[in-house]
């Protein structure tokens, strides 16, 4: 395989748009959490404490997402630097293990979504019990 230097270049607008979109989520997770803070200070709440729990793995797996990507974005950056002083086989490496490490991203971002929905079934729980 011969890599070129755009090849790792590709990753770049995917990376940015997974970034927007896990800083969107986090952010949005931090507002839901100190929302729910009150409310459990105010009034005790089995399910809203399991709410928070259930947030607080979320903006765990979160974190471990954009650490990930930004770990692949570095390694993507790398490969670039190293294709373009004639380091061929290092600049392959490293693109491979960017493409790892969005991949790592990838499936944290996939079970932080399905954890959302439990969150969403924990919250209709409280209304209409099966």
């Amino acid at each position: 395989m011969t890599l070129s230097i755009t090849d790792p270049a590709f990753l770049f607008p995917g990376i940015s748009l997974l970034f927007l979109a896990f800083t969107n989520r986090y952010l949005t997770l931090a507002t839901v959490i100190r929302q729910l803070n009150i409310l459990v200070d105010e009034h005790q709440d089995p399910n809203r404490e399991r709410q928070i729990s259930n947030l607080y793995l979320r903006i765990s797996l979160i974190k471990y997402m954009q650490a990930f990507g930004i770990v692949s974005f570095l390694c993507c950056l790398l490969s670039m630097f190293l294709l373009i002083i004639q380091k061929q086989t290092l600049g392959e490496g490293f693109f491979i293990t960017s493409l790892g490490f969005m991949f790592l991203s990838l499936v944290l971002s996939l079970i932080e979504v399905l954890k959302s929905g439990q969150t969403l079934k924990i919250e209709l729980s409280r209304t209409h019990p099966e």
